[in-house]
């Protein structure tokens, strides 16, 4: 691996996310506390997903002095592990399940292929490196990139029709590894209250928070990707947990979810239940809905505890 070339490649999600934040980030960014240009700090993302927050947070801010990423979903975790102490392996195994793969020209050969290895990752027996090739092979040939749990905790997203996908991204492997390095990111796997315990009181904390959104009506179902659901009991949680940690002296928070009230104006879950706390409004564009008339640009929540405008340039004190 030459270090400098993959330096030079910007560090990005090496996984497609259902909710990514990639098109929120310059939002995002016009948002951030502006504590963060002047010292240094700890950063914590307790649902991590794909990723994109993670890495523009640690190329935007070489003053981050700790990072703790955490997720319930233990594939995902482990496909971050890899990623930071494996690259060389995870990159050898991809091109050879890739190189399998496209030398299938039949799609039903290519669709029998992926579920023989669908039902390879859904048990037991691998190991931890075996089972982030299979998950990364899963994520780009299934239908729409998505990750998906049944009741039962086996992945079970249908085969997506695709002619030659990118199977194997070397550079984004290695740069995101390079970065995960860097910083020595902390890798958590459990609940989002866990995070809590990686506050050092005298050091200024970041947490963002992209938890699974909210349904926007009562027949939007599809937001939860593991078999644990996260209804709106676990949504009170989190906003009790982000009452707490913003009464600690050095905490600041920032939350994405959707914007309920827009669809439904007598909806104010949200609103209610972070009451006392910044709630700002960004648009995004949604495509996973399977129906088309169903997608496009709607409004999402972004909501914070100390509402400050980041200035543009970055001035470290």
């Amino acid at each position: 691996m030459n270090t400098d070339n993959n330096l030079k490649i910007k560090a990005k999600p090496f996984l497609k996310w259902v909710g990514g934040k990639g098109q929120l980030l310059g939002q995002i960014e016009e948002h951030l506390p502006k504590e963060l240009y002047h010292e240094e700090f700890t950063y914590i993302e307790p649902f991590v997903g794909g990723g994109a927050m993670l890495f523009f947070m640690l190329q935007k801010f070489p003053n981050i002095k700790r990072v703790v990423i955490n997720d319930i979903n233990a594939n995902l975790t482990d496909a971050y592990s890899v990623v930071k102490s494996n690259p060389e392996g995870l990159i050898k195994g991809l091109n050879r399940i890739e190189h399998e793969y496209l030398s299938l020209q039949n799609e039903e050969c290519r669709k029998d292929f992926y579920l023989k290895i669908r039902e390879e990752f859904n048990s037991e027996v691998l190991d931890r490196l075996e089972k982030t090739i299979l998950l990364l092979f899963l994520n780009r040939t299934c239908f729409n990139g998505l990750y998906r749990e049944n009741s039962k905790g086996k992945f079970n997203v249908p085969f997506g029709r695709y002619a030659n996908p990118s199977i194997c991204n070397e550079e984004v492997i290695y740069a995101d590894s390079e970065l995960l390095n860097q910083f020595e990111v902390e890798i958590l796997c459990g609940d989002f209250e866990e995070t809590e315990s990686r506050i050092v009181e005298k050091d200024l904390s970041f947490f963002y928070f992209d938890p699974p959104y909210r349904p926007l009506n009562t027949t939007s179902s599809f937001n939860n990707y593991v078999k644990d659901t996260f209804d709106d009991g676990e949504q009170r949680r989190l906003a009790s947990y982000c009452r707490k940690i913003a009464n600690k002296r050095r905490c600041l928070w920032m939350l994405s979810n959707s914007d309920c009230s827009s669809k439904n104006p007598e909806d104010l879950f949200f609103e209610e239940i972070y009451n006392s706390f910044e709630i700002l409004r960004v648009y995004a564009s949604r495509s996973v809905n399977a129906v088309a008339s169903k997608r496009g640009k709607l409004t999402e929540l972004l909501i914070m505890n100390k509402p400050t405008i980041a200035k543009k340039e970055f001035v470290l004190c």
